[in-house]
């Protein structure tokens, strides 16, 4: 069963077309980059089941390979929570460039130049706040892509 497995990873990763990205589905990792194939649900498991393994997907991550995007700052419990709390006083901050929740927001993601970090969320309100029933996940993830 092992070879038969092993054989048809190896058929799939030589078989599949060399511009397919990286899957949404299962994330970045060694399992997306050799299987580009994912139009099946067996495919996608296989997909998370290499990535998952061996931490191939965290040292992706960490480093910014293997089709991974190496972030600036990592998201925390705090922030997360911080974020939850505040939405309605962040928002305003942001809108205005300064203010406590910026500062103790940076202080949460470990950001070193808070001026560089609030002028940055400023400039990108509105790709921040989405809508008015934006959620704090997609703020976060938001933030994460846009400033820094």
């Amino acid at each position: 069963m092992k070879k038969i497995l092993v054989s048809a990873l190896a058929v799939v990763a030589l078989s599949t077309s060399a511009m397919a990205t990286v899957n949404s589905q299962t994330g970045c990792g060694l399992g997306s980059v050799i299987i580009k194939d994912d139009s099946s649900a067996i495919m996608l498991a296989l997909q998370a089941t290499t990535n998952g393994t061996s931490g191939n997907q965290t040292f992706g991550i960490t480093s910014g390979t293997l089709g991974c995007k190496k972030v600036k700052f990592v998201m925390n419990e705090r922030a997360e929570e911080f974020v939850a709390s505040n939405m309605d006083i962040l928002a305003k901050e942001i809108a205005v460039g300064h203010g406590e929740s910026i500062d103790a927001l940076a202080e949460l993601l470990n950001v070193e130049d808070k001026a560089q970090f609030s002028a940055s969320l400023q400039s990108n309100y509105n790709s921040i706040y989405t809508s008015q029933k934006v959620e704090m996940n997609d703020v976060l993830d938001n933030i994460a892509t846009t400033s820094l």
